[in-house]
């Protein structure tokens, strides 16, 4: 039943695509699609974050389902319903009224969609789905005494840690259940959560080296002073509370705080935090005691979110209900064992009306989740209502503008790029996005300044530079479209499409075609079926007088395009007329014809007639 209404209330994601980062996540990224990338996932530095078993588990979809989203969308719904059941399981287990409810309401909560409905948070579905099964095996060991059951809960949190780094507060999770079930922690139950202390520690710090390293670089995330982060992280764990117990007006990307420090208002609310968990463990023996366990649970797995460490999206927002995916079962247990005892009073009266009551805040939760989820059904959607929400969001400005310059809305894409500058004049993607669009409408001179300017404010911005080199090379400013190509490849080594325009210009000046073949090559080697770089590196064989082997990549090209252009066939008449093969290589010049008129090639075809 549980799986079921799950299913059921995220239907809307049925038909939802990708967003945002899914891109780079998934699919643009060339581990993922690399027939090595189970290797260099787990044993190299190469992508953004360390989360080797979410990777491994989209490097093997992505063998099933390539491009189509539904596949991702109903495994990170079928994880996440399978964590609700192992919660329930858990809950019941630790003898706490309510449990099942409890189950369905974290299944159900709308405040959870975004962590189901973008792909991109399989991180958090796979994680809790391995997280549910730690806390089960270890309550059977502390029942059995069974060290099997032991290994494996450690075992199963190897496996989360290696999803999302997130759950490393666990250990703290476990001790806090075994004082929940004997009143007290022993010093054989601290023993025990050593060897998760030391997991979570090794692979929090492996997860923080590649958050700083990889995923922020050199950027700037925060700028604020520890006393600024403290305070925050009051405001934080209230702002979470809220969402958990009252799910609406729930936004993507929430405005940024800005938190004065130097104000001792500021501090309130982490006061009153540390104030309510003083009551409840003074009055622990009474009812402080589950209260005390809840609410402990909930700050203690919002402890890696609320500020302390640098995450990127805190560029853009400093919370997100991605977040507290996992914290948020403290306040949902809560609520459903006050729910339950209430509603087993009110049976002794009328058994109906409990039964009722839970049934009507199901389907209200059921309701609201179903609604939440067809944000996420594409990338307009998702933007548009950010901006309802927060119309200062720069980051959804920017983005909406990228969203609609693919549907050809030209002018209202670069309304969209200049009010995400108008918010945000640093915003270094928001200057090249509106480089692109201008590039597009022949405003090459402005575009290029925008260019510039996002290089002004990032001086490592990769993909500006590659943009900058390819407007300059369009214009025949080869030198320095040259320059900007090999910054972005010194940048970043695998950018194939610099390697192969670089080689391509290389070649095209008749100088250092070795060295030109030998940077196309790499190209080819990043992106083995890629048409326009087979081309590129049959034209380079060409010229070094190499038509044999040029006329293999050229054959390549020409299978991997979908539709090959004019120049594909007109390089491979060139071939096959080197090759003395007459009637293929006018065969070949005439395709290039029928796909596009060029005077020059019918020359060729003349001449080769003439001959």
């Amino acid at each position: 039943m549980l799986l079921l209404v799950t299913i059921l209330a995220y239907q809307p994601v049925w038909h939802a695509g990708f967003i945002w980062d899914d891109d780079r996540f998934l699919v643009d990224n060339r581990l993922i699609k690399a027939g090595d990338g189970l290797y260099r996932f787990w044993c190299t530095t190469e992508a953004p974050d360390y989360f080797p078993m979410t990777s491994t588990t989209l490097w093997l979809e992505w063998r099933l389902w390539g491009n189509n989203p539904l596949g991702y969308h109903l495994v990170n719904v079928l994880l996440h319903a399978a964590s609700s059941v192992l919660l329930w399981r858990v809950l019941a287990r630790l003898k706490i009224p309510g449990a099942r409810l409890a189950a369905m309401i974290f299944a159900l909560h709308p405040v959870n969609v975004e962590s189901v409905a973008w792909i991109t948070e399989r991180k958090n579905t796979l994680a809790m789905f391995f997280y549910a099964w730690t806390l089960l095996w270890y309550l059977r060991f502390e029942n059995t005494r069974r060290r099997r059951w032991y290994w494996l809960g450690a075992g199963a949190f190897v496996l989360a840690l290696l999803s999302k780094a997130a759950v490393a507060p666990l250990p703290f999770v476990l001790l806090g259940l075994v004082w929940w079930r004997r009143g007290r922690i022993e010093r054989r139950d601290v023993w025990r959560t050593l060897p998760f202390f030391a997991m979570a520690g090794l692979l929090s710090l492996i997860t923080v080296w590649f958050q700083s390293h990889r995923a922020i670089g050199s950027e700037i995330v925060r700028a604020d002073s520890f006393w600024a982060r403290l305070a925050g992280a009051g405001w934080a764990v209230w702002f979470y509370l809220y969402k958990a117990l009252w799910p609406v007006n729930l936004s993507f990307v929430y405005p940024r705080w800005a938190v004065d420090a130097s104000k001792p208002l500021s501090y309130l609310p982490g006061l009153l935090t540390v104030a309510g968990l003083v009551v409840c463990w003074h009055y622990r023996r009474h009812w402080g005691r589950p209260a005390l366990l809840g609410l402990g649970y909930f700050g203690v797995m919002l402890l890696p979110v609320i500020g302390f460490l640098d995450i990127y999206f805190m560029r853009y927002s400093l919370v997100a209900d991605h977040w507290q995916y996992f914290s948020i079962l403290g306040p949902i247990v809560l609520v459903a064992a006050a729910l339950a005892g209430a509603w087993e009073r009110l049976g002794r009266t009328n058994p109906c009306l409990g039964v009722a009551l839970g049934g009507v805040v199901l389907l209200v939760l059921g309701v609201l989740t179903w609604k939440q989820s067809q944000i996420y059904a594409d990338q307009e959607r998702l933007w548009q209502d950010t901006l309802a929400k927060n119309p200062a969001c720069w980051l959804a400005h920017d983005n909406l503008g990228a969203t609609l310059v693919n549907k050809g809305q030209i002018d209202e894409a670069i309304r969209q790029f200049k009010e995400a500058i108008r918010l945000k004049p640093d915003y270094a993607e928001a200057h090249n996005n509106l480089g692109a669009v201008l590039d597009k409408k022949g405003q090459i001179d402005e575009a290029i300044r925008q260019y510039e300017e996002a290089i002004r404010l990032r001086p490592y911005y990769v993909e500006a530079h590659y943009n900058l080199g390819t407007i300059l090379d369009n214009k025949g400013q080869t030198e320095e479209a040259i320059r900007e190509y090999q910054q972005a490849i010194h940048l970043k080594p695998d950018l194939a499409e610099a390697c192969n325009n670089l080689g391509y210009l290389w070649a095209k000046r008749g100088e250092s075609l070795d060295q030109a073949r030998a940077m196309i090559e790499k190209a080819v080697k990043l992106e083995p079926k890629n048409a326009t770089f087979l081309d590129s590196l049959g034209w380079v064989l060409f010229k070094l007088n190499r038509p044999r082997e040029a006329l293999d990549y050229q054959l390549q090209a020409i299978e991997n395009s979908s539709r090959p252009d004019a120049g594909h066939y007109d390089h491979l008449g060139d071939i096959y007329a080197a090759l003395n093969q007459r009637e293929q290589a006018a065969e070949a010049w005439r395709k290039s014809l029928s796909v596009e008129p060029n005077p020059q090639i019918q020359k060729k075809l003349a001449d080769l007639s003439a001959r």
